[in-house]
């Protein structure tokens, strides 16, 4: 028998394991998870108000249910154990841990209250239990700094009416923080031009169907002048000749790069520079910054430039790298898939069984030390109690704390 540990229960873990199911019948493979719940980014990263892009669970949980499978949540390494001792238990390790941590602009007032990077703010609409609410004092401006896809979520979120998030799982504190803002406009800020924005084309669309704000763009009177042939850029032309007057304005800007955030005790105003060298400033009380994420370390492993190197994956004898702590924030949830695809030909092909413990070994340590480990069916108790305490208008109501979920799952045993 051979023996894989697979760290993090994300797409990219999940995709993998089910990858090396096909390709590796005689391995048993253990996917840890340092919270109690599973699925990573599809559960706090996605907007939740996609529930569609969040219906991947299904497929995902279906890879944990598997006989040749052990789910061990609530198992952080590097607290509850360290990589070393992991890798003594398995043939392998894959670490599948993300880049959950927030790339900084490295500029004056980057840590004035006002200030948030977008894997706090995206972890706080989402009830990630290591996201407390940022502090929205007053927000009539909001800068949103970055030309992706999360700096739409942030925008269409903040933008949305109270009937637009029917069936999502946002929680009920938290719409009424963004409902009480007496928000007036949202500014999405890119250091590039408008042919160079990486938004998909149905996301960026979406802006234009919300009830209460209306689509802009920045120093363009003639949506024609806006540079570019694809489908993006004939969305931000249209977007240019909206003259809708709404409650809320969302304005693109192109072609500012962020160089201060400016505020006596609190963010005020948002600095940046044009290609030319001019200053233009847009006043603000929240500014979300958008411009990706980093890895962090699993013990000994470290990242380099927010990835870990790795020759195709691999990163030493029996050690593995896999999502975005392999490639960066980048792709969509599907690129896990293929990803996964190429990785578990070589894990499966390299692994070789050393008669080592596997996951007998991790649960022995675990108690040993007083570690409560959650396996699958603690999670599914977790997932049911979440569905039955759903509000009205909503599909779920995740809890908030470890503390919430532990005792979720342990009202079920």
């Amino acid at each position: 028998m051979r023996y894989i540990a697979i760290i993090g229960s994300g797409p990219a873990g999940c995709y993998l394991a089910d990858q090396l199911l096909r390709l590796a019948p005689d391995a048993r493979i253990d996917v840890i998870e340092r919270l109690p719940v599973p699925f990573g980014l599809v559960r706090y990263g996605v907007a939740p108000d996609h529930q569609g892009s969040k219906a991947v669970v299904r497929v995902l949980d279906r890879v944990l249910a598997r006989e040749q499978v052990g789910f061990y949540g609530n198992v952080e390494v590097g607290r509850d154990l360290t990589l070393e001792e992991l890798r003594a238990l398995y043939d392998t390790v894959v670490l599948a841990t993300g880049a959950p941590q927030d790339r900084r602009l490295g500029v004056p007032g980057e840590d004035l209250p006002g200030v948030i990077g977008a894997a706090s703010f995206v972890g706080w609409y989402n009830n990630h239990p290591d996201h407390a609410a940022p502090p929205l004092h007053a927000v009539r401006s909001a800068v949103v700094i970055g030309n992706g896809n999360v700096a739409v979520d942030v925008a269409r979120l903040l933008a949305k009416s109270h009937a637009e998030l029917a069936g999502s799982d946002l929680a009920p504190d938290v719409q009424e923080k963004l409902a009480a803002l007496p928000l007036e406009v949202i500014h999405i800020v890119g250091r590039r031009g408008a042919a160079d924005a990486k938004f998909t084309q149905k996301e960026l669309a979406e802006l234009g169907t919300l009830s209460r704000a209306s689509t802009r763009v920045a120093d363009v009177s003639d949506p024609a002048a806006i540079v570019g042939d694809s489908p993006i850029v004939d969305i931000l032309r249209g977007y240019a000749a909206d003259t809708r007057e709404l409650p809320i304005r969302i304005v693109f800007h192109f072609g500012l790069a962020p160089r201060a955030f400016v505020g006596d005790g609190r963010l005020q105003a948002v600095r940046f520079t044009r290609a030319d060298g001019s200053e233009h400033e847009i006043p603000a009380e929240l500014a979300v910054s958008c411009i990706g994420y980093r890895s962090v370390p699993c013990c000994s492993a470290a990242p380099a430039d927010g990835v870990f190197a790795s020759d195709n994956g691999r990163i030493d004898d029996g050690l593995y790298v896999t999502g975005w702590a392999r490639r960066g924030p980048s792709g969509t949830i599907p690129t896990n898939r293929t990803e996964a695809q190429q990785l578990a030909q070589r894990v499966a092909a390299e692994t070789v069984a050393h008669g080592r413990a596997g996951g007998q070994g991790l649960a022995a340590l675990l108690a040993e030390r007083g570690r409560r480990r959650i396996d699958h069916a603690a999670w599914r108790a977790i997932d049911a109690a979440e569905l039955a305490q759903a509000a009205a208008e909503r599909c779920r109501r995740k809890f908030e704390t470890v503390e919430a979920m532990l005792e979720a799952a342990g009202r079920s045993a």
